[in-house]
């Protein structure tokens, strides 16, 4: 008998699926964080072992070194095409943003560059539903208009899971097959299937990060949870939100808003 993650699981293996059948060419994000490691994952049992496109990492050089680790071990034992994007200086980002959601705009700057030269009309994102109010009004099948905008009071409806693919000249889209995963289900799931993670996740002298991002703007929350285990019984009792370590989340209120809407993930 099928439990939740069961259903989890198969649903977002038929979203990778139907994203490789109708969206060419196609390439899937890993940022390095657990999320990305499931969606990596997945698709690794969704296409029998073998990702069939690239996999692209957004690097703004300011990772933790970590980060950098997990990523050279892991795209050579996962046999991953692995593309790796650079993200321009701070100073051309709109200078009227917060320092951290300034800071964070070069990565929209940067996968912006890579969707353009790649001529990408797909782009698999690990987001959910649950991290933040802004990525909970996103479909599975997100449109992109030409500059990368979305227009979050213009997508299209996804009944019986029917997905639109756009095509008008410079689109794309964004393809989310974790947005119905909740935080503690991607744990379970790490937990269940024995998914590689980055240390940093894990409780050292009290604090561990739930959520990764650069170094500058990433800070550790309060927590014993060193163990997979720990983290999964913190959750169903915290009410600290996933992503209380992130700096651009205690700025402005529309800061993350104007974000997503010209591109970030």
């Amino acid at each position: 008998m099928m439990n939740d993650l069961d259903h989890l699981e198969h649903q977002s293996i038929f979203i990778l699926r139907e994203a490789y059948r109708r969206l060419r060419p196609l390439a899937m994000l890993w940022s390095l964080g657990k999320d990305s490691n499931v969606m990596v994952w997945l698709a690794r049992k969704a296409f029998l072992g073998r990702l069939p496109f690239p996999v692209m990492h957004v690097d703004t050089g300011r990772k933790f070194p970590e980060m950098y680790e997990f990523r050279t071990r892991y795209a050579a034992e996962w046999g991953l095409d692995l593309v790796i994007g650079d993200c321009p200086p701070v100073e051309a980002m709109d200078p009227s943003l917060p320092p951290a959601a300034r800071s964070a705009a070069r990565k929209s700057a940067g996968l912006a560059t890579l969707i353009e030269t790649r001529g990408l009309a797909g782009v698999i994102a690990g987001i959910r539903r649950d991290e933040q109010a802004t990525r909970a009004k996103e479909r599975v099948f997100s449109p992109r208009g030409a500059g990368h905008r979305w227009d979050v009071r213009n997508q299209p409806p996804e009944f019986w899971d029917q997905f639109a693919t756009p095509v008008e000249p410079g689109a794309h889209v964004r393809v989310h097959p974790l947005l119905a995963w909740r935080e503690i289900d991607i744990w379970r799931y790490i937990e269940r299937e024995g998914i590689p993670v980055v240390d940093l996740y894990f409780a050292r002298d009290g604090r561990r990060y739930r959520s990764l991002g650069d170094r500058d703007i990433t800070f550790p929350v309060a927590s014993e949870a060193a163990t997979i285990a720990e983290i999964i019984a913190e959750l169903r009792s915290t009410q600290e939100p996933e992503r209380a370590g992130r700096a651009m989340d205690h700025e402005a209120e529309d800061a993350f808003e104007r974000l997503r809407v010209t591109g970030y993930l």
